[in-house]
């Protein structure tokens, strides 16, 4: 009897998370905007010297878009690799541009948040989520890996090691192309 009881609560256990996981996995695939094979949509970013470009300035370049926010306890897991295996293997790539947007963030708290981390890549600010907004709905941190042509190739939400080794696989296979 005990152990019928005990089975009946494992399948019903392991039913709720289940569902539980598929239903998060759907929010997260609801809250994309852009998937992976459409064009990046256009949008404007200042640069480090002050000057404003379009996305589409970068065209014939890889790039990676990550958005972050500074009080998102997986994007401060994440942004140490962000720098250290991506940055600082590839920031000297002709071929090769970063953007890291803080999400709800001015320039100033973006400016304050890099110098206590010491980060060295750029940080872009978005206070309005008008960039964000063109990606995305909700959930962060957030991966786009976008080809020379301007497609998007890679997308990914949430940080874990496994996912962020597939990111740099992709990445160092497009930046060899």
């Amino acid at each position: 009897m005990k152990s019928t009881y005990l089975f009946s609560l494992a399948i019903i256990l392991l039913f709720t998370f289940s569902s539980t996981l598929f239903a998060q996995q759907n929010e997260e695939e609801k809250a994309t905007i852009v998937q992976v094979g459409q064009m990046v949509p256009d949008f404007v970013f200042r640069n480090e010297s002050g000057q404003d470009l379009l996305i589409s300035d970068l065209k014939g370049k890889v790039v990676m878009i990550n958005f972050f926010a500074t009080w998102c306890g997986p994007c401060l897991k994440e942004l140490p690799h962000v720098q250290s295996d991506i940055f600082d293997t590839y920031k000297d790539n002709p071929n090769f541009r970063l953007l890291v947007i803080g999400r709800e963030h001015s320039s100033d708290e973006l400016a304050e948040f890099k110098e206590k981390k010491g980060y060295s890549f750029q940080l872009i600010a978005d206070p309005e989520r008008k960039i964000y907004s063109k990606f995305a709905e909700q959930f962060i941190p957030r991966n786009f890996i976008i080809d020379r042509e301007g497609k998007i190739i890679y997308n990914s939400v949430g940080f874990n090691e496994a996912e962020f080794e597939e990111l740099k696989k992709v990445l160092a296979s497009e930046l060899a192309n």
